[in-house]
């Protein structure tokens, strides 16, 4: 009786499951993404809203409290609360390289001289505890941790606890995470698997034929295919702008890099060689089942030999009209999708067309930055796939030519600020290296001869 009723719901289940599986392949869509996201986004504003509305009941609690216990404070006429001052001077950050020549402007030169220095140690800890946060507080060490959200978006990866602020925010949360952990996620497994069995079974049988225009054609439905199954196994909603400036075939397309997903977003709407470093585990396998179908490259990180026929293979490569666009991502590593570090100038010495991308993602439903350091290949995607969705927006730019006299370094920076611009993202000029190991000693120096010349100008 159990084994029946079993089966029975086992077989709409099937065809469901099915039926979204066969949409993915075909690259057709019935707007069921879509509305979902509608409605997270429908989910988010309400505990937004009764977040806010928390946090301003607790702060008035607070100042009551405080009039009430707190000698020095009288209330106003209005019924707000006015403190007194405190005649110690705060130093921060900005308050410790100010100029001080701001007094000598003054129309009438001070008459007081300074009868006597006394020096305390403890009159420089607000100085030292400055420095440290403008240490822990620079541009590059934040670019290399999960963006910071700008309302909670009902995950659990938080320790605000926000999910206990009221009883509906408590209902909404655990429904959501029934959702993600016990349904979503199972289902995205079964896909992801069917997903990878098939490119593999579909890249071998089509790197049996023999090369020319039917296999290339039959290698773009191919992988367009594949890749759209596996987008479903992070219910990933992808909005292309500027289709019209999609890369053709012979040039290079560069883009700023958040995560391995980058090359899932991308080939679901075109198909490209890959250049990078030869990964193992899922990726490896990923990896060398494209490899059977279309040209790609795979190096070893570190290796200088390797480098430079990386290169060689790369000329060799964009020369040929009938390969498709070779997609690189210059800044040589993952940015947690807040800006863009710098791009190598490898990519930029070859010649030719270069066609840049933006991407950005919306981290609402889920962070899609791969923190290589903290998490492996399958902590990560073990994080995706428990995340609401993958929501991003691709820009493509119009292509850009290297000019007289312009430098690899110059093009480089140039095409870096175009896709910066366009997705909304900080242009930065550090490398993204420096996530790996130290910073260079002429960084070090340009750095400390900039603060040399600040202290000389106070």
């Amino acid at each position: 009786m159990i084994c029946g009723i079993v089966n029975i719901c086992w077989i709409p289940f099937a065809g469901f499951i099915s039926f979204l599986i066969l949409l993915s392949a075909i690259n057709k869509s019935i707007g069921v993404r879509k509305a979902y996201v509608n409605l997270l986004l429908r989910i988010f504003e309400y505990g937004r809203v009764s977040i806010e509305t928390a946090a301003k009941g607790n702060q008035q609690l607070n100042e009551e409290k405080f009039s009430e216990h707190t000698p020095g404070v009288e209330q106003t006429n209005d019924g707000q609360n006015s403190k007194e001052v405190s005649n110690a001077t705060l130093i921060t950050r900005d308050a410790v390289l100010l100029p001080q020549a701001q007094e000598s402007g003054n129309d009438k030169p001070s008459t007081q001289k300074k009868e006597e220095i006394n020096f305390d140690f403890e009159n420089c800890l607000e100085y030292v505890k400055s420095g440290i946060e403008a240490i822990i507080e620079d541009d590059v060490t934040s670019r290399f941790e999960a963006e910071e959200l700008k309302s909670w978006n009902m995950l659990t990866r938080t320790n605000r606890h926000y999910e206990f602020i009221s009883w509906k925010i408590t209902l909404i949360w655990m429904v959501g995470f029934t959702m993600r952990y016990f349904v979503l996620m199972p289902l995205r497994v079964l896909v992801c698997f069917v997903g990878v069995v098939w490119l593999t079974v579909c890249t071998a049988a089509v790197g049996l034929l023999k090369d020319g225009d039917s296999k290339r054609a039959i290698v773009n439905k191919v992988l367009g295919q594949c890749f759209g199954v596996l987008s479903s196994a992070i219910s990933a909603v992808v909005t292309y702008h500027n289709e019209d400036n999609r890369p053709s075939s012979g040039g290079i397309c560069v883009a700023n890099h958040t995560s391995p997903i980058d090359v899932l977003v991308l080939m679901c709407d075109s198909t490209y060689s890959l250049i990078g470093q030869r990964h193992g585990g899922f990726l490896g396998i990923l990896q060398r089942a494209l490899a059977r179908a279309s040209p790609h490259i795979w190096f070893e990180r570190g290796e200088a030999k390797d480098r430079h026929l990386v290169a060689e293979r790369l000329r060799q490569h964009v020369s040929d009209p009938n390969n498709p666009p070779i997609l690189i991502f210059p800044e040589g590593t993952c940015i947690n999708n807040t800006s863009v570090m710098q791009f190598k100038k490898g990519s930029f010495e070859v010649g030719g067309v270069i066609y840049p991308v933006a991407i950005k993602y919306d981290p609402r439903f889920g962070d899609a930055f791969w923190n290589s350091a903290k998490y492996s290949m399958m902590q990560y995607l073990y994080m995706m796939m428990t995340s609401w969705a993958i929501v991003c927006d691709v820009w493509y730019l119009p292509p850009m030519y290297r000019q007289d006299g312009e430098s690899a370094i110059d093009f480089a920076n140039r095409v870096k600020g175009v896709i910066a611009k366009q997705g909304g993202l900080v242009d930065l000029v550090w490398d993204g290296q420096l996530k790996r190991m130290k910073p260079k000693k002429e960084w070090r120096e340009i750095q400390q001869i900039e603060f040399a010349n600040r202290l000389k100008s106070d």
